[in-house]
């Protein structure tokens, strides 16, 4: 493996979840400032760049509370951004049943209605990536810049990041079946 630049911006108790194995997926409706107007996989490898600011209580299922004080409890001093793992994806899925972002329920840590209101909010549909997750070898604490701040999905790092040494936090057998759940779930022909 060689080094990463880019990183995708994710609520802190959700990079948490994905850090810890308890969910291997992100669910996305894309930033305010996202370049088309409409989410887009523009990185299939990046860094897990954990956010504060809309993370909500209530939007998390009750099991992963302890996670979201946990994020809370470990965030890093005012002004510094730090990245611990990164992610792989090799495609998505595009919903625009509600009824098929529900099923998914129990593979991530957003709250019902969570989903439901990401999934309604301006045109009807959400986005799922399936991620295999890495922990690198190292923490890296770095400046949180005026350019990466808004709501945006993706930023481009003052620097590439090495992420030689990295270990991954599901076996290849347990990511695996995250993928088999995934289409059993959301049918192939939903992939994009």
């Amino acid at each position: 493996m060689s080094g990463l630049r880019h990183a995708f911006k994710e609520w802190a108790v959700i990079c948490k979840a994905l850090a810890e194995g308890r969910q291997a997926i992100v669910l996305r409706k894309g930033g305010v400032a996202e370049k088309t107007g409409e989410f887009q996989v523009e990185h299939p490898r990046f860094w897990l760049y954990p956010t504060y600011v809309h993370q909500q209580r209530d939007g998390v299922t009750a099991d992963i509370l302890p996670l979201l004080e946990q994020a809370e409890t470990e965030r890093p001093p005012e002004g510094i951004v730090r990245l611990t793992h990164f992610a792989e994806t090799a495609g998505v899925y595009h919903l625009h049943n509600l009824a098929a972002a529900l099923l998914l329920g129990g593979m991530h840590s957003w709250s019902a209605a969570t989903v439901k209101s990401r999934f309604e909010y301006k045109h009807p549909g959400l986005f799922v990536l399936p991620v295999r997750v890495y922990k690198a070898a190292q923490a890296f604490d770095l400046p949180e810049t005026a350019h990466y701040a808004g709501c945006r999905s993706w930023v481009e790092l003052e620097r590439e990041l090495p992420t030689d040494a990295a270990t991954p936090v599901l076996s290849d057998e347990a990511y695996q079946e995250v993928l088999n759940r995934l289409d059993r779930l959301l049918k192939p022909t939903a992939l994009a």
